[in-house]
């Protein structure tokens, strides 16, 4: 058998990946020659990784593959046993939504030694020389997206302000958080220099406004303990959001607060993952956008490096040197996000994301 890794360490080009997720029977379908990819995946709790898992699963089918889906639902020491499981079943492929980025060092060396190939999918895996790829969407460009509709809706580039703003920002443990949280501050830290933007709560660092897991009721109790300690007579103009499940858990707090009622109207709040129950609270005039990552695309893009690799051929990548995950860069695939407001998520319907009955 070709050793894997050997072909990998000569490659310099673009790389394409996507991962996995359903049951180990409704993914092992396909022909038997093609190989087996074992697909982690986070948790099944966001709507986001269970269409994640569908499409890595169908992606891989269509190429003949078998697929092996488990799901770690936000234990990291669970999903570090099942990887050591998918290893031991003799996969030929791993593709890897990390829950603890930093937690797979041990684990990827047992796949190293089995000549695994490792696909980190959406979230870099850190710490350790034993992941071969990176395919994910330009996370930077997810937060100067959200950072923009705020920026656009208050009116700052026209000289309006003061306004309110609070921050959040992602799960500490994902790489993901810090470009988010960098892409967004890149525009939005002029105004708050300058005294256009300004945080009550005074919470600006990415280490106070974390949020473990991207848990949405973690979010609401932040939110609303904010609103006690640091509001009064004040009201909330913007609320930087990463995702939408913490969006809704905002939203959450705020309606709570009384803000969307009685002549008191909802801050301007982002998210990311066009997730249906945030959609139509866009629809209804709630959360104020969301950053639409179509994750059909990613899956393709995964399964395409899949078959490249195992078929000994060259995978392509955007970049070798812009990732690097603590031990080595990490060559990566990124694919491009889109901005999701009231004024065009008919996209999603076009692109058959969803339907548009389900937006009703």
């Amino acid at each position: 058998m070709l050793n894997r890794r050997a072909v990998l360490a000569g490659t310099m080009s673009l790389a394409f990946l996507a991962a996995c997720s359903q049951n180990d029977e409704d993914g092992s379908g396909g022909a038997s020659e093609g190989g087996t990819v074992g697909i982690a995946m986070p948790t099944r709790a966001s709507d986001r990784w269970l269409t994640d898992g569908k499409s890595v699963v169908q992606s891989l089918k269509a190429r003949g593959y078998k697929a092996k889906l488990v799901y770690g639902d936000d234990d990291p020491k669970a999903q570090v046993s099942q990887i050591k499981g998918l290893i031991e079943q003799g996969v030929d492929a791993l593709i890897i939504a990390a829950i603890d980025n930093r937690s797979l060092d041990g684990v990827l060396q047992r796949a190293a030694d089995a000549d695994i190939v490792v696909i980190s999918y959406d979230r870099l895996i850190l710490g350790t020389r034993n992941v071969d790829y990176y395919v994910s969407f330009d996370n930077e460009m997810v937060g100067r997206m959200q950072a923009h509709h705020i920026i656009e809706k208050l009116g700052l580039e026209d000289g309006k302000g003061p306004f309110n703003i609070e921050l959040f920002a992602g799960s500490p443990d994902d790489n993901n958080t810090k470009y988010f949280f960098d892409g967004s501050m890149a525009l939005l830290q002029p105004y708050l220099d300058d005294g256009k933007l300004v945080v009550p709560s005074g919470q600006t660092k990415i280490d106070r406004i974390t949020t473990l897991r991207w848990d949405g009721p973690t979010a609401q109790r932040r939110m609303s303990g904010i609103l006690t300690k640091s509001y009064g007579g004040r009201k909330v103009d913007a609320v930087l959001s990463p995702y939408d499940g913490i969006s809704r858990g905002v939203l959450s707090a705020l309606k709570s607060a009384g803000y969307g009622s009685g002549g008191r109207p909802l801050p301007v709040v982002t998210g990311q993952d066009a997730e249906l129950d945030s959609v139509k609270s866009i629809i209804a005039g709630q959360q104020s956008q969301t950053v639409y990552k179509d994750v059909r695309q990613l899956a393709q893009a995964a399964a395409t490096m899949v078959d490249d690799i195992l078929n000994e051929r060259e995978p392509e990548v955007d970049t070798s040197v812009d990732y690097d995950n603590g031990v080595k860069p990490v060559p990566a695939v990124l694919l491009q996000p889109l901005s999701v407001d009231k004024t065009n998520y008919d996209v999603l319907v076009q692109s058959e994301y969803f339907t548009a009955d389900q937006l009703k």
